[in-house]
């Protein structure tokens, strides 16, 4: 049994590891510290760092190691026909009976948009990951949580904050509840999509200083840990088991590593719930189409070199790039630095290499590592240290190739201090984590205005040939509550995640609730948003950067009642 307070200690001391434990992969590992289940295929724990190695990918497997997710933000309803539904005089569907829950920055729970007419809260629970202080939710070693009653009495307080502490200090997990489902407040014009339902809140820690300087993260840019977000993702569905109600689960942040084919810990835990009756699941695309971070190269031989060239720019302290090839396919990787000087290194399927360029003192790590679901895919790890600026160059040879395709990953925009950025890049398969999740129904952004899509929207479709994006729903400009007590504009896919999320609402409270439709779930979502999408004539579905089309969730529920 853990010991409680070994435990919240080690879940936020920079003293201890957290790693994801997939037991599918027979890793168990020794020396645990505290244990934090998620599921019945993942577990959480954490090591004592004392004695043991840095971060690295030849002392530790890449799967355990949490990837760094950013949030993916940068008058849409009635576009997307979720106002019809609402109105009384029709369907009357303001997801009355449905959860709808974020895992994001926490909640301005004090905004009238989340308080019912006689000031009571329509907030069912947060859980507030960052309280060191607080009572844990069951099941669960850290953080503060906060029941409706205990939030009724915050509102009830002269000053809130000193009952429930759980503030939302940067805004996006509150302009995102808002537009899913906020209250109607008619002087300033605004409705949330599904202002009938009940919300859910985990307000997620941010990364450890660790795991930041591991990425190369900006001190200055909000980061969430991968298991933290598994850990979230894992209290919303108790919460929604022991409600006894329908859950849409909102993702609105994302990573760019790993294969993208939904094989990373976190798209398959979203894939699992997005497989259980009466769970939905909504993620955002993410706004990386535009960003050149994305290298993808199809029909190479053996022995023949693909030249991938990056620019850096100046003051860039680090970066690191995934390049990922199909499995049965090996690749060996020599790097060219500005100056001209070359560093090939011994190659190999797994194993490492580290070379200190002379004259730039840059320092590049490149690990072989074979990893994934399977057989699994060679991924060729390169961690460039102190990175002199100019045109660096990675030489890919095919060892053994099928199809001769190789993918490169650059990190997120907001991930990197300075620019870098592939000279030839490819806009295409560009969905952040987990948006490749096979049962989850993954947003695009749309303008509202013209109709077209938001130039930085992330495109598919997944390495494994899944349809994604599956829609686009209104992501530029979007009319939300801000951190006080009035309304702002923010655009990003998050939003057009929001958007859908409150949709999907919709659909579960006259499908579940209403027809007893209870085995509805995440897939069958998919299906009857993609079966109402408004199309056009002039382009051909699915594709890359419009899915199936724009979401319009009339049409798609009129598609149903057929």
């Amino acid at each position: 049994m853990d010991d409680p307070e070994l435990c919240r200690m080690a879940i936020y001391s920079e003293d201890y590891y957290d790693f994801i434990i997939d037991y599918s992969n027979g890793y168990a590992g020794n020396d645990v510290v505290c244990a934090q289940k998620v599921s019945d295929r993942f577990d959480i724990v954490y090591f004592e760092r004392f004695d043991t190695p840095e971060l690295n990918l030849e002392n530790y497997p890449y799967a355990i190691i949490p990837k760094c997710f950013a949030l993916t933000d940068q008058t849409a309803l009635e576009s997307s026909g979720i106002l019809r539904l609402q109105n009384p005089a029709g369907l009357d569907l303001q997801g009355d009976g449905v959860l709808v829950g974020f895992a994001d920055t926490g909640i301005n729970y004090t905004h009238p948009a989340f308080c019912n007419a006689d000031g009571t809260t329509r907030i069912a629970a947060i859980w507030d990951q960052t309280d060191e202080a607080g009572t844990p939710p069951e099941g669960f070693s850290y953080g503060a949580y906060y029941e409706k009653e205990e939030i009724n009495a915050a509102l009830r307080a002269e000053n809130p904050l000193d009952v429930v502490p759980a503030a939302d200090l940067n805004g996006h997990g509150t302009f995102l509840a808002g537009v899913a489902c906020g209250g109607a407040d008619a002087a300033m014009d605004f409705t949330g999509a599904a202002p009938g339902c009940e919300i859910l809140m985990v307000k997620c820690k941010e990364a450890k200083s660790y795991l930041r300087d591991y990425y190369f993260v900006p001190e200055e840019v909000p980061c969430y840990q991968e298991n933290d977000l598994m850990l979230a993702i894992s209290w919303l569905i108790r919460m929604a088991e022991r409600l006894q109600k329908p859950l849409i689960l909102c993702v609105g942040m994302g990573s760019a590593m790993g294969n993208h084919a939904g094989e990373d810990a976190v798209s398959v835990l979203c894939d699992e719930m997005g497989r259980l009756r009466q769970k939905g699941v909504v993620i955002s695309a993410g706004n990386e189409a535009n960003a050149r971070h994305h290298y993808f190269k199809s029909g190479l031989t053996e022995r023949r070199t693909e030249v991938v060239e990056i620019s850096v720019g100046s003051s860039v302290p680090g970066f690191y790039m995934e390049c990922w090839a199909a499995v049965p396919e090996v690749y060996r990787a020599a790097v060219l630095s500005p100056t001209g000087e070359r560093f090939a290194g011994s190659g190999g399927i797994v194993g490492r290499d580290t070379h200190e360029f002379l004259f730039e003192k840059t320092t590049v790590t490149v690990d072989y590592v074979v990893t994934g679901s399977g057989l699994g895919s060679q991924l060729i790890y390169l961690r460039f240290l102190a990175p002199y600026p100019g045109i660096w160059t990675v030489e890919l040879t095919p060892v053994l190739a099928i199809e001769g395709s190789i993918h490169c990953w650059l990190p997120l925009t907001g991930m990197l201090k300075g620019d870098v950025y592939f000279l030839q890049p490819d806009p295409d398969t560009t969905i952040l984590s987990p948006g490749m999740s096979a049962a989850a129904v993954c947003a695009g952004a749309y303008r509202t205005v013209s109709g077209g899509i938001d130039p930085d929207s992330g495109r598919g479709f997944s390495v494994s040939g899944v349809i994604k994006p599956d829609i686009l729903a209104p992501g530029v400009n979007v009319y939300g509550p801000d951190l006080r007590t009035g309304y702002t504009r923010r655009s990003g896919t998050s939003v057009s995640a929001a958007v859908t999320a409150g949709g999907c609402a919709q659909i579960f409270q006259w499908g579940i609730l209403q027809q007893g439709l209870t085995y509805l779930n995440s897939m069958n979502l998919s299906n009857i948003l993609i079966r109402g999408a408004a199309r056009s004539e002039e382009r051909t579905y699915p594709g890359r950067a419009y899915g199936y089309g724009l979401l319009n969730v009339y049409d798609a529920l009129g598609m149903l009642r057929i």
